[in-house]
C-alpha cells in the first residue's frame, strides 16, 4: 500500500523509503503481546517498555535492514501506528 504524504512534497510513504521514524519512539507496553525479555526494559516505576539502544532507536530495529526483529510479537502500539498517517508523517518530517 502506498500512501501520499501530505506534509512532505512529493513523497509516497512506502515500506521500501519507511526510514523507521517511529522506532525511535517511547513504547510503553501496556498488553502482552510476547515481546521477548531481553527487548523490555523496566523504568524506575515498575513500568515495561521496550528498550532501547544509546543512540535512542528501539532495541528490536535491524539496522541494517530498517526491519523489526519481532515483528509478529511487536507491541499493540506498534501494530497501531500507521504507515502515512499523520503520526507517521509528523516523525518523518521531526527526523529530516
Amino acid at each position: 500500500m502506498t500512501i501520499k504524504a501530505t506534509t512532505l512534497p512529493d513523497t509516497e510513504v512506502t515500506c521500501a523509503n519507511c526510514e523507521a521514524c517511529c522506532c525511535r519512539l517511547e513504547v510503553m507496553l501496556i498488553t502482552d503481546t510476547g515481546v521477548p525479555d531481553n527487548f523490555i526494559e523496566i523504568d524506575k516505576w515498575g513500568g515495561r517498555n521496550m528498550a532501547r539502544l544509546e543512540d535512542g532507536w528501539c532495541s528490536a530495529l535491524d539496522r541494517n535492514t530498517m526491519i523489526c526483529m519481532i515483528y509478529e510479537k511487536r507491541p499493540w502500539i506498534c501494530r497501531e501506528f500507521e504507515t502515512g498517517e499523520y503520526e507517521c508523517i509528523s516523525e518523518r518530517a521531526a527526523n529530516l
